[in-house]
Formats: C-alpha cells, structure tokens, sequence
C-alpha cells in the first residue's frame, strides 16, 4: 500500500526542452537507468515553477511551505517504469533542499530565487549561493494547450523519478 509523505502544488510552471542524441545523457545516467527516447530523441529540460504548500499530508495548506525552484531533468526508464532523473535542482528555500538531499539523495542547490508572474510573461531567477550557475528566464504566455501532443504527455506526464540514495530508488508523485 502506497502512503503519500508529502503533499505540494505546482504554479507558473514553465517546461523548456531540448532533444539530443541519447549517446550524450548515457555517460550520466546511472546503472539500473536507461535514457527514454521519443522517435531516437533524448530530451534535456530546465522547469522553473512556484511550489506552493509543501507539507506533511496531515497539515493544511496554510502551514506548508510556498518558494521557487528550477529543475534540470532527463527522461530515463527503471525498473518501476518511466521516470525523471534529475541532474539538479535549485530551490528557493533552506529547509526543502536539506529534506530532500537527506532523505532521497536529490541533487538540490539552496538558491536566491524569484518568480514574477503577469499577464503576459512570467520572468525566472535563480542564483545559487554557493558562485554557482544563474539563470534569468522569461517567458512569453501563449495560448493554452487543449489537445496535447504525444510529445507534449512524453516530456510533461511524468509522475515517477529516480535517485541514488545508498542504493537506486524510486519515488513515486
């Protein structure tokens, strides 16, 4: 029987992509893993969102956590079945990378962060404190998607990911 450990909502999500060939991501994914292609492609994504109300199932929204964060991600298979390695993830607050990296191993990066949200654009910073990477997105709204593609479900319905922590892990979402 599966228990949920943690509840949270995704807003402002923004899914950049880029195909590559699946040579280049095998070196970096590990064993136990293998790169998922769409028609011999292999995908590399940057997703900046807002994260609202992270919190234990048991607690209201209210008293959950709300910050950004902007993830690099690849598309592989395990043994569970399809998933997301990611190669980072930057989050806009202490105490969800220190939870994260300790209890699943996931590469987060505690970061100065920013979403501004209009009607027209959404705008995306990331600084990580430690001198890493930056990064300053801005995206122009367009029309809602009403009928996906087989593309668009391949590199966005993905509700599984991967992680070493001690050993290969799947974590469920």
């Amino acid at each position: 029987m599966f228990l949920p450990t943690m509840a949270q909502g995704w807003h402002e999500i923004t899914f950049l992509h880029w195909s590559c060939d699946p040579q280049h991501l095998k070196p970096l994914i590990p064993s136990g893993l293998t790169i998922d292609t769409f028609e011999g492609d292999a995908w590399i994504s940057l997703t900046p969102f807002l994260l609202h109300g992270l919190r234990p199932p048991f607690l209201p929204r209210a008293l959950g956590l709300d910050f950004p964060e902007m993830n690099l991600r690849t598309y592989v298979v395990g043994a569970q079945g399809p998933g997301i390695w990611f190669f980072s993830l930057d989050a806009g607050k202490l105490l969800p990378v220190m939870g994260a990296k300790a209890a699943f191993g996931l590469p987060y990066f505690w970061a100065r962060m920013s979403v501004e949200v209009t009607t027209t654009k959404n705008v995306y910073r990331s600084s990580r404190r430690n001198r890493g990477p930056t990064a300053e997105i801005q995206v122009l709204k367009g029309e809602r998607i009403e009928q996906p593609s087989a593309l668009d479900i391949f590199l966005t319905a993905r509700f599984r990911l991967y992680s070493i922590h001690k050993r290969l892990i799947t974590i469920e979402v």
